[in-house]
């Protein structure tokens, strides 16, 4: 999973940024809301952790550029400001969960954890679902009810994507970008060939058009139970 941390103070995001890296995720960061904006606007996050008060773009305003936008993406928000209203203000204008400094960063991560178990539709046990496919994200390990679905790394990479991220249009940009990243030497055709492949191995259980095409923009996973279209 990524995550993008934006927070002007260098020892608060060092620890942040070291504790959630140990625990294997893929962290971003910054220091500046400005920077922070771009990379949120052009990488697809699992998760953003933004502090309010910023140098550039304040993280109030990142998170309202996004909500405008439609971006669902989890936004947890940090701030020296301990009033009831500052707090109400962030909330309102879309912020998942919040917390004011000083924090035990220990509780950070267990809330951090908490708001991707929600969005990946985590179990308690710290698997990843949607429908029946169930995926382990430790081992790596995918299955459909309790068959498993032997997929390669890149191919589990590629369904994980797409469950954390489902019922939502994943560009072949963003795909591209998160599996194989923008120094690759191989061409965006890539992408094509691993949903090509992916869908292969789901037919095996007639779930293979879980993987929607959008023609000319990407793919999305979603049951046609999920809605119309």
């Amino acid at each position: 999973m990524k995550i993008l941390v934006v927070e002007d103070e260098d020892l608060l995001r060092d620890t942040i940024v070291t504790i959630l890296s140990t625990a294997g995720f893929d962290v971003d960061h910054t220091n500046n809301g400005d920077e922070g904006l771009f990379f949120a606007e052009q990488i697809v996050y699992d998760l953003l952790i933004l502090d309010i008060s910023l140098p550039g773009t304040s993280g109030l305003d990142i998170l309202k550029r996004l909500r405008t936008r439609k971006d669902t993406v989890p936004i947890f928000m940090l701030t020296a400001r301990d009033r009831v209203e500052d707090r109400v203000l962030g909330l309102d204008a879309g912020a998942d969960d919040y917390m004011v400094k000083p924090f035990a960063v220990s509780e950070l991560f267990a809330r951090v954890k908490a708001l991707l178990r929600r969005k990946g539709g985590e179990t308690t046990q710290g698997l990843l679902s949607y429908k029946n496919i169930t995926l382990n994200p430790k081992l790596k390990e995918a299955y459909f009810q309790s068959e498993e679905l032997w997929l390669t790394a890149r191919e589990y990479e590629l369904l994980e994507f797409l469950v954390l991220n489902r019922e939502q249009i994943l560009t072949k940009e963003q795909i591209f970008d998160r599996l194989w990243g923008v120094e690759a030497e191989t061409g965006l055709g890539i992408v094509d060939v691993y949903i090509h492949f992916l869908r292969k191995k789901l037919s095996a259980f007639s779930c293979n058009r879980l993987i929607r095409t959008i023609r000319g923009v990407g793919y999305m996973l979603r049951d046609k139970a999920s809605g119309s279209g």
